[in-house]
């Protein structure tokens, strides 16, 4: 049976803390992650034992030197001071260990646009203001003018601190889309190497069949999960309804797995969309704003997402073109596992799950017969198939 997002109870929720987007909130998860982020690479920590040795080399070596002079350093001292500065920065690497190399990068490039902001503020020399309104009381002072000139330094570093900071924090929250706006470069580079992003809506994460297509290799590109879906989830996991509060839960399970998974790529987009409040309206949007497909499986949502002109995955349509055509009068060996509704029937089911109705049928259920097709029947949940006995 296809799903569809219309039986959702869709409701606004507070935003998630924004230090981890897909938290574990999986009982049964919770472990698995937690002792994940703890490991680390043996090359990492190879490299940590390499670096604690140096460091403690270089504390023996500034033992050497100082040695016989004022200033003269212990070996055991060197060796220790070595040790624990080195100890620092390992401890401040642990701190930083999702600090990755494209997170660094993306924080560069946000420093140096809030240094060259605060560059043409100080051209407008804004600060000599300082100089003229203290002139007169810092005038009377003996070293008044070295006064004005630290305060003056002392604010161009304040502007310089302040804009950098905001520069690189903004950058960290933007995704690498919105880096669009500014480079184009970076989509087109984006889009050529790691095919269009793809949309998930509320019942695709639901589903749970994204990890397989996407390692199969019919799906390719960064999937997107908007952060009003990853709240509308957590809202139906906190619902009174067992069925929904299961699937919700079983949607976050998929979520975690996406995302410690090496072969996926996976983020979360806060883009905040205007103009319709409703989610789905949200989803074309954001869709259209970062020129991504739009995975789904409610297919009212994808018939309008069409007329809109994105581009449409449905997994129930993937599904159905991969069943194998049965046509009438095809002979097929089939395994009779129950009754049908009438008493002379008989019901098996082909390996892509589809039902085949047998007529008088009955007294073979429990073994393995050849059946003909005499007819079909598609109804919203799939096709059945209607058959005879091919020794009746």
């Amino acid at each position: 049976m296809k799903g569809g997002a219309g039986d959702l109870a869709y409701q606004v929720a507070p935003k998630a803390a924004p230090y981890c987007p897909l938290p574990l909130t999986c009982r049964y998860q919770r472990n698995a992650g937690c002792f994940k982020h703890l490991m680390a690479p043996a090359s990492v920590n190879i490299a940590r034992v390499l670096y604690l040795l140096v460091c403690a080399g270089a504390g023996y070596a500034v033992a050497s030197i100082t040695k016989g002079t004022t200033i003269e350093v212990s070996t055991f001292q060197g060796l220790c001071g070595g040790l624990f500065l080195g100890g620092i920065f390992v401890w401040l690497e642990l701190l930083i260990k999702r600090f990755s190399l494209r997170a660094f990068s993306t924080a560069t490039f946000g420093l140096l646009v809030g240094v060259f902001c605060a560059w043409l503020l100080t051209r407008l020399q804004v600060f000599d203001l300082v100089n003229i309104t203290f002139r007169d009381r810092l005038s009377t002072s003996e070293n008044g003018a070295d006064i004005a000139a630290t305060l003056a330094l002392s604010l161009n570093l304040l502007l310089y601190a302040t804009l950098g900071f905001l520069g690189s924090v903004v950058a960290l929250r933007s995704s690498r889309d919105d880096f669009a706006f500014i480079i184009p470069y970076v989509r087109f580079r984006q889009d050529s190497s790691t095919g269009q992003p793809v949309v998930l809506d509320a019942e695709a994460i639901m589903d749970g069949r994204i990890p397989g297509v996407v390692r199969s290799g019919f799906l390719s590109g960064r999937l997107v999960v908007p952060r009003f879906i990853l709240d509308e989830i957590q809202v139906l996991a906190n619902s009174p309804t067992p069925t929904k509060r299961q699937r919700a839960e079983r949607g976050l399970a998929n979520l975690e797995n996406m995302r410690v998974a090496r072969d996926i790529m996976i983020t979360i987009e806060d883009a905040a969309v205007t103009g319709d409040e409703t989610i789905l309206g949200r989803l074309i949007q954001i869709s259209q704003l970062l020129g991504a497909r739009l995975l789904t499986s409610d297919e009212n949502l994808g018939k309008v997402a069409k007329l809109r002109g994105l581009e449409v995955l449905n997994l129930d349509e993937l599904l159905d073109a991969l069943r194998p055509s049965v046509t009438v009068g095809e002979k097929v060996r089939l395994a009779l596992v129950r009754g049908g509704k009438d008493d002379h029937q008989g019901v098996g089911y082909l390996p892509d799950g589809t039902m085949i109705v047998v007529n008088h049928a009955a007294p073979k259920i429990g073994t393995t017969q050849d059946v003909v097709v005499i007819s079909t029947l598609q109804t919203s949940g799939g096709q059945i198939l209607f058959a005879e006995l091919a020794s009746a």
